[in-house]
């Protein structure tokens, strides 16, 4: 499958392997796209597993709406689910970095039943998150979140300065020029920080998620590069105690973990995904 459609809109996907192996979701993050996964997501079709790597809200040419409202935490959510009912999977092995990480902590807890694994890179536990920023120094790295929700602005920086910021956070030139180049697509820009802005909106008024009476834990674990520039030391390891039973793994590197420490990242995945306990 290349596409498919929900709420009125068509996302763009990268589909590996085989559809009768076990399937791995990879979900990117802020300013990312599908590619960011390239590397891990055929490494891991190598592997034997069914790969979906989709373009989010805001991120597919196709799936850019206007309105902040229809960036909402459930919504994104329901976009992930609309996925595995297109590609007519059950359950998958859901692993997602930054952004994507949040929507894996969210659906860990509220589609218990179609989540096989849940395997999180660099997003710490929201719970942590908001321990760093009130008893650490979390809301100076976060500024950025803050900054990203403003009316016009945000957008007018993206197409500009972004690889700039990039590239001091760790990330490659020509990964920086290429997330750059992306935002000049019309929709794109706006689609990407409508994320943040409706973030604040929701931090007053939390969304109401659908109630599940599933107790099911679904085996987690946490992966988080030592040297993240966004997220402190403290508030990541604080994921251990938060969010009990989610094993924590430490790794080489920055922020961007799928970029810059595939081989290292695909290897905790797939410990992760192949543990006989997770069938």
């Amino acid at each position: 499958m290349d596409t498919f459609q929900t709420d009125g809109l068509i996302f763009e996907v990268t589909d590996l392997g085989a559809v009768d192996d076990p399937t791995v979701v990879l979900l990117h993050g802020f300013p990312q796209d599908r590619t960011a996964w390239d590397e891990v997501g055929q490494s891991l079709a190598d592997h034997g597993f069914r790969v979906l790597i989709p373009n989010l809200r805001g991120y597919s040419p196709e799936a850019c709406p206007r309105p902040v409202s229809r960036y909402g935490l459930p919504r994104l959510v329901a976009d992930v689910i609309a996925l595995l009912d297109a590609a007519e999977v059950d359950s998958a092995h859901l692993v997602g970095h930054d952004w994507g990480g949040a929507l894996v902590w969210t659906m860990r807890r509220t589609h218990p039943y179609r989540l096989r694994t849940a395997t999180i890179v660099s997003t710490p536990h929201p719970q942590a998150l908001t321990w760093g920023m009130v008893r650490t120094g979390q809301a100076l790295r976060s500024w950025y979140m803050l900054a990203l929700a403003l009316p016009a602005v945000p957008e007018h920086v993206l197409t500009r300065h972004l690889a700039r910021f990039l590239k001091r956070s760790g990330l490659s030139e020509d990964r920086a020029n290429r997330y750059q180049q992306r935002m000049k697509r019309e929709g794109v820009a706006r689609g990407a920080v409508n994320w943040y802005r409706r973030m604040l909106f929701e931090q007053l008024r939390p969304p109401k998620h659908p109630r599940t009476s599933s107790q099911r834990a679904v085996p987690t674990v946490y992966i988080y590069g030592r040297d993240d520039p966004f997220f402190s030391v403290a508030v990541m390891r604080k994921t251990a105690e938060v969010a009990r039973g989610v094993e924590v793994r430490e790794l080489r590197g920055g922020h961007w973990l799928p970029e810059s420490e595939p081989e290292a990242l695909l290897h905790s995945i797939v410990r992760q995904v192949s543990n006989p306990s997770t069938d």
